[in-house]
């Protein structure tokens, strides 16, 4: 009797177990990624992610913490669904494709805490990804408070990784950090801790078990902040971390407070090859669609801008007449006027600029500083857009001088009050009619889609810092080459591209041609280019024509070849037209060859460098399907046809 009761103890011991490794699965539709489920001992969620069969992010735990309630530790399963798909269609006004369709699998689940309260984990998995997010479905009209959320991505220890850090708030040029304005680490082991000490901003590359990994998040609401990534030395594995203590609008929340039901933003992993990462819509995919409004003003296009080369001085009125008679010849919409116009020109000047800009088929864009006391910055108009009454004030009058839209710059970091200021400003912008760029400012984790009046975002070291620092300009060529895989991936980026010519008190160590590549590589909704007129006057007539007509709106994209920080190739096509790029990041010359068979056209030309300068040579498909382009050190190449 004793020996049948130790056999069935063994048995039900086994059994227990057992039960304890069966992990819920979840897979895309063709079964290459699929996400494995389960509690651990102390009853924590976590996940595991494969790819192809191969495990590419290990035990990775989840959940939250409320002031309220503890929905990390003690958890129990009530119920896992079954796989839902989930479609949708929807249409961009610029970036990497316009028509666009998104397909998931998606898996809900139901936990309960040690109180018995709910909370749901949703995941959606992609033929190129997994998302996830937390949900409290529960209704409450008080307000509840998240203090940390415990979602971590827990890497091999081989795991490479190309980061950026964080900066630390309040500090720089007056105060204005944090503004994702730093050069990126690169090829990195996985636990690398930044100098900074303040983690790794989005989007962040890693390249683990033979799969690139590209992590970042959207579908940020103004209930949540701005979250990054810090490396838990306790779990060896990165953690969402919430921002520092300064990152807030006056008075207002850092961390995510909301009334319930509440959703987080999504939280999402691009799987599969460097072709899947740059090709992928994933961060709009997930975004909040488009607020109802008339979007019928909203135009992308490329813009003159004085102010970059020129600096302060060229805000005036003479030098704007001719930024305008320079966008108006290269058949650019847009001429942006920066800091100061308010006084240096003023209210009656600025009429008369905007009649003549019409009369040129130019519109006007003028700067803004969006700050409270949370920098010390002195441009201005300053300090006008900080309420809802000042925006709708200061709007109005922009709408009556005739203005399109406002670049917004030197904001206060990711706190959820600061996250809140930008949804604000973009929903007064949007009833106002005006296009919004914004400058020091963070990710814009898929608000172009939720508002396609945001037509742009600096969050990157661009280029007016190569105009100030010999070093920075030294870093260019593997900074722009590492920028396609990570910073502009799902966002667009005002890197403001393009100097042809020289830089005052600068050696540029970029080519022409691999300037001459940057507006159609970089993706932005309004493209600012730094070339002033007189640099232009001394390009050749094929090159000038080229950049008469270079889209911003694109129909598709085609990832060609490329490596993070060392080079790349991307081709992006409008209507029937592929334009085909490539840089070289690296201090020796490059052979590409392209494939030409997905061109539809059977004709048309490249523009490349030798040692007497641009080039320009005419390319017939049907002669030859392949194209073999010599990128010079740090050059590069275009292609139209």
């Amino acid at each position: 009797m004793k020996k049948i009761c130790t056999i069935i103890l063994l048995a039900f011991s086994l059994t227990s177990f057992a039960e304890n490794l069966a992990n819920y699965s979840f897979v895309n539709a063709d079964k290459t990624i699929k996400v494995e489920f389960n509690l651990s001992t102390k009853k924590t969620p976590y996940y595991k992610v494969f790819f192809k069969n191969k495990l590419v992010i290990n035990n990775s735990e989840l959940g939250i913490v409320r002031e309220d309630g503890n929905f990390y530790t003690d958890m129990k399963i009530v119920k896992v669904s079954e796989a839902k798909a989930v479609q949708s269609s929807y249409s961009m006004l610029q970036g990497k494709r316009k028509n666009i369709n998104y397909a998931a699998n998606q898996y809900t689940v139901t936990l309960q805490n040690s109180v018995g309260e709910d909370m749901e984990i949703i995941f959606q998995i992609s033929y190129d990804g997994v998302a996830l997010r937390y949900h409290f479905p529960k209704t409450s009209n008080d307000i509840k408070k998240i203090t940390e959320e415990k979602t971590t991505y827990n890497f091999d220890a081989t795991t490479k990784a190309w980061l950026q850090p964080m900066s630390k708030a309040k500090t720089g040029w007056k105060e204005t950090n944090p503004s994702y304005e730093e050069h990126y680490s690169m090829g990195v082991p996985v636990n690398t801790k930044p100098a900074i000490g303040e983690g790794w901003v989005y989007p962040a590359l890693f390249n683990a078990n033979d799969a690139w990994i590209l992590i970042t998040e959207t579908g940020l609401q103004d209930n949540y902040c701005g979250s990054r990534l810090v490396y838990n030395d306790a779990s060896k594995a990165l953690q969402v971390t919430f921002p520092q203590k300064e990152e807030i609008f006056p008075n207002g929340a850092l961390n995510p407070e909301s009334q319930l039901p509440w959703y987080t933003p999504w939280r999402i992993i691009t799987i599969g090859s460097l072709k899947t990462i740059t090709e992928s819509t994933l961060g709009t995919d997930l975004a909040d669609p488009a607020i109802p409004m008339d979007a019928s003003f909203v135009k992308s296009g490329l813009s003159s801008w004085s102010w970059v080369l020129l600096k302060d001085d060229s805000v005036n009125f003479e030098t704007t007449l001719q930024f305008i008679d320079y966008a108006s010849s290269m058949n650019w919409p847009y001429c942006l006027i920066d800091a100061d116009w308010d006084t240096r020109i003023g209210d009656a000047k600025m009429k008369e600029l905007v009649a003549y800009a019409k009369g040129k088929n130019v519109k006007l864009l003028v700067w803004y500083n969006s700050s409270g006391p949370w920098n010390s910055t002195e441009y201005h108009p300053k300090g006008k857009l900080l309420t809802h009454t000042d925006r709708d004030k200061e709007f109005s009058r922009l709408n009556e001088l005739g203005i399109a839209g406002v670049k917004v710059d030197f904001f206060g970091g990711d706190g959820q009050s600061m996250i809140a200021y930008y949804h604000a400003m973009l929903k007064d912008a949007a009833a106002r009619q005006l296009l919004i760029n914004f400058h020091g400012a963070t990710l814009p984790r898929g608000l172009q889609r939720t508002y396609p009046n945001l037509l742009t975002t600096e969050a990157v070291k661009g280029y007016e810092y190569i105009t100030f620092f010999q070093d920075i300009a030294d870093l260019a060529p593997s900074h722009c080459s590492m920028l396609p895989f990570a910073r502009n991936v799902f966002d667009p980026m005002d890197f403001t591209p393009m100097v042809l010519d020289s830089i005052p008190n600068i050696k540029r160590k970029t080519t022409p041609a691999f300037e001459l590549a940057l507006p159609v590589l970089f993706l932005s909704g309004i493209q600012h280019i730094a070339e002033i007129p007189v640099g232009m006057a001394k390009m050749p007539k094929y090159v000038v024509d080229y950049l008469k007509d270079i889209p911003t709106n694109w129909d598709d994209s085609k990832f060609i070849d490329g490596y993070p920080g060392k080079y790349i190739v991307m081709a992006r096509k409008k209507d029937n037209v592929w334009h085909i790029v490539g840089i070289n990041g690296e201090n020796k010359a490059k052979v590409i060859e392209i494939d030409l068979s997905f061109v539809i056209n059977d004709s048309g030309y490249v523009i490349f460098e030798n040692e007497k300068g641009f080039q320009q040579q005419m390319i017939a498909k049907s002669k030859n399907k392949k194209l073999k382009v010599v990128m010079k050190s740090s050059g590069g190449f275009v292609v139209k046809m």
